[in-house]
């Protein structure tokens, strides 16, 4: 399938996650069957003297005590069971080598992930337009490709390899059955040897290009991105007549609280503080309203419309702009400033 050559950007992380939980990831079956290859041969050689002592017993059971066994129902069922119970003997092992192998491989390529939506049914799965699609696709032309060179190694390795071996197989038939056994297993663990040292490469050469390929189909396109960062985050027009609204009413809320102040301190033009003080329910005066340009225009039309004193004091009305928030409490250290400021005020109303 080609790729679209508008997707220029990487995917998001939102993109891969939802591609991750539709079990769409890296992953190379080639590394996966060298990987239990790698397994096999360790089987060879780890448990090889455990196989051939419980085989050897079965043959020698089967040869000797099984012969005195009198055919009934019964005796039916303990031979079953005994063969059944010395299988599954020899053969978890191996199981257990092999799953644990396959177990790690497939974590290491993908993570831990459980997702049952890969083997949920779809319609479009079932679609027979598609699935010709599929079946003549570079992807499905990629894997008849690595099939075929799979299958030529192999035969290849065996050839060759059965074809040194054709003259030591005659000679078998004047040996025991262990040195058989012994002789079958020198030669299949070399032929799986052999076997694994070109599937490693190649399965390590898969994961690689179907990593890279992963990515590719990944990619997004930078409208894709842009819509994706609107729903996360909202649309950036929509947010911003949000926080203008927010701020208006924000704005119209504070405004209804200048009356209610003592004293407007100023820059004289560019800023406004409307300080609040009452000494029975305050522990000290609290800015109730401030802005800068227009708004602190608004403020002192406020106060004059309500008889409020303007005491103009740029130094102060700087800090109490920068450091103190609306609706606080004035710092400590700023208490003697406004008290001269308040106490001028209060000798205005007459209040001293």
């Amino acid at each position: 399938m080609a790729k679209d050559p508008r997707k220029t950007e990487p995917a998001t992380p939102k993109r891969r996650n939802k591609a991750r939980e539709e079990g769409q990831v890296a992953r190379s079956i080639e590394l996966n069957n060298a990987v239990i290859f790698l397994a096999i041969i360790l089987n060879f050689i780890l448990l090889s003297k455990y196989v051939y002592s419980h085989l050897f017993d079965i043959f020698r059971w089967g040869f000797s005590d099984c012969l005195l066994f009198k055919i009934n129902q019964s005796s039916l069922y303990n031979l079953m069971a005994y063969v059944m119970k010395n299988f599954l003997i020899i053969i978890l092992p191996w199981l257990g080598i092999i799953m644990f192998f396959g177990l790690v491989v497939n974590i290491y390529q993908v993570g831990w992930k459980i997702t049952w939506k890969p083997v949920m049914p779809k319609l479009s799965k079932i679609n027979p337009l598609k699935g010709f699609g599929r079946f003549f696709s570079v992807q499905s032309l990629l894997n008849l490709v690595k099939s075929i060179l799979k299958m030529v190694i192999v035969g290849t390795v065996l050839y060759f390899a059965l074809k040194d071996e054709a003259r030591n197989i005659i000679p078998l038939m004047d040996q025991s059955v262990g040195q058989i056994f012994i002789y079958i297993s020198k030669v299949t663990y070399n032929i799986f040897l052999k076997v694994l040292m070109i599937l490693i490469p190649l399965g390590i050469l898969d994961y690689l290009y179907q990593k890279y390929d992963f990515e590719e189909n990944l990619k997004m396109t930078k409208e894709e991105v842009k819509d994706e960062r609107k729903l996360a985050e909202g649309d950036p027009q929509i947010k911003a007549k949000i926080r203008s609204k927010q701020f208006e009413i924000a704005k119209r809320r504070m405004l209804q609280e200048v009356p209610k102040a003592d004293v407007i301190i100023t820059n004289p033009t560019h800023l406004a503080i409307a300080l609040q003080y009452d000494k029975l329910s305050m522990e000290a005066p609290k800015v109730i309203a401030k802005g800068a340009g227009l708004i602190a225009e608004r403020i002192k039309k406020i106060a004059q419309e309500n008889d409020i004193p303007i005491v103009e004091n740029k130094p102060l009305a700087r800090a109490l702009f920068k450091i103190v928030e609306l609706g606080d409490f004035i710092p400590e250290n700023f208490y003697k400033a406004v008290a001269e400021v308040l106490a001028y005020v209060y000798k205005l109303k007459n209040k001293i």
